[in-house]
């Protein structure tokens, strides 16, 4: 029902509802209890010193309490439900991670059994999710990082002006992970959309951050840095919270005989903009140490355009949507060009991705943006096959 909220209503609504839970389930527990909101409409609550049937009855009233809350906005009522896992700690439970994990799957089961429910975690439990999803959980998200499951590809970004027009410039390193479960899959490549919030969520990305940061100074040295093009390398909204990581960069660097100069760390502006001030001690650091940083997804949720003249970043990635529809859609086109403008304005380099044809490159050069990615120039692969 939030996401009903928030399509029909707007996240000002959705923002509001959110509140009003927090009060229900804050007025509903013990001081000693601890209560965090782990996702858009998710909540997690632990309990010490709480017997499974204390638990049971206690999540039965909050089922109950919220549904029969009704979230008025601008004058329509709207009914809210609630779906709950609960997860008896024991002496076998290894982290919060796998916890969280345990949660998950025991609250997918009471959804599936009907909503408004409560159900207690079973190990049967991990059955019942989609063999799509699994690799989404926390324990194949640690598979993957200890088994070496992770892959990266690359796909180069081409120069559209200067002396030599589309000539390779950079190689951005992408994440994948082979799929560990079922025979018939095993192997087929998982792409970052389907488990990058997981690894948010479990407290994974850093780990993951450190071991793409690690791997692509390792190709740059086996051949990327032979080719004279720079390396591009995303950076998730944890990197921000790590205060080690321009340490560790720096130590990569060096371990591989990477010049700072040639790479470029890539931050969603959505991720910056949400985190602005440890967003500029991150990029601070890193222009420092001589990196390049790049502002990635840029138009992608545009609220304010304050924060361009606080982050000392080289390069505008024009967010993709804009760019695929451009040659057919003039608003797309006079977005792209306003980017491209507000950009050289400001002393930044500007980058189109997802440029899939001749005609859209075709565009590009003629508004004058500075270099391109998608497609049109290659797909992401391994190294041997990108080079």
């Amino acid at each position: 029902q939030f996401k009903a909220v928030n399509d029909a209503a707007g996240h000002a609504a959705g923002d509001e509802l959110l509140k009003q839970i927090n009060s229900i389930l804050i007025g509903m527990f013990r001081e000693r209890d601890t209560l965090a909101r782990i996702g858009g409409d998710e909540f997690a609550l632990l309990q010490e010193n709480c017997p499974l049937e204390r638990a049971q009855v206690i999540a039965q009233a909050v089922v109950r309490n919220i549904r029969e809350h009704r979230f008025v906005w601008q004058g329509r009522s709207y009914q809210i439900g609630v779906s709950i896992g609960l997860v008896p700690i024991t002496a076998e439970t290894k982290d919060a991670a796998q916890l969280l994990a345990q949660a998950d799957m025991a609250c997918y089961t009471a959804k599936e059994l009907g909503r408004n429910r409560v159900h207690v975690y079973q190990a049967a439990d991990k059955e019942s999710i989609p063999r799509h999803t699994q690799i989404l959980g926390a324990a194949g998200l640690r598979d993957a990082l200890e088994h070496d499951l992770f892959q990266l590809h690359y796909q180069a970004i081409v120069a559209l002006t200067g002396e030599q027009p589309l000539r390779v410039v950079r190689y951005e390193a992408l994440l994948r992970v082979a799929q560990p479960f079922k025979e018939k899959r095993r192997g087929e490549l998982v792409l970052p959309a389907a488990f990058l919030p997981a690894a948010e969520r479990y407290g994974l990305m850093a780990a993951i951050d450190r071991w793409v940061i690690r791997s692509a100074c390792r190709d740059y040295a086996r051949g990327i840095g032979q080719t004279g093009a720079m390396l591009a390398i995303n950076l998730s909204a944890s990197a921000l919270g790590d205060e080690g990581l321009p340490d560790f960069i720096d130590g990569q660097l060096v371990e591989h005989s990477l010049p700072s100069e040639r790479v470029c760390f890539e931050i969603a502006e959505a991720v910056a903009v949400q985190n602005l001030r440890p967003a500029l001690a991150l990029i601070s650091a890193l222009k420092r140490q001589g990196c390049r940083l790049a502002l990635d997804d840029f138009g992608s949720g545009l609220s304010s355009l304050h924060y361009l003249k606080t982050l000392p970043i080289d390069y505008l990635k024009i967010d993709g949507s804009f760019v695929q529809a451009m040659c057919d859609s003039p608003p797309d086109a006079a977005l792209v060009a306003a980017i491209n403008q507000m950009g050289h304005a400001l002393g930044i380099e500007t980058v189109a991705v997802y440029a899939g044809s001749q005609a859209t490159v075709d565009r590009l050069c003629e508004l004058g943006v500075d270099y391109a990615q998608g497609y049109y120039f290659g797909k992401p692969e391994p190294w041997a096959g990108a080079s």
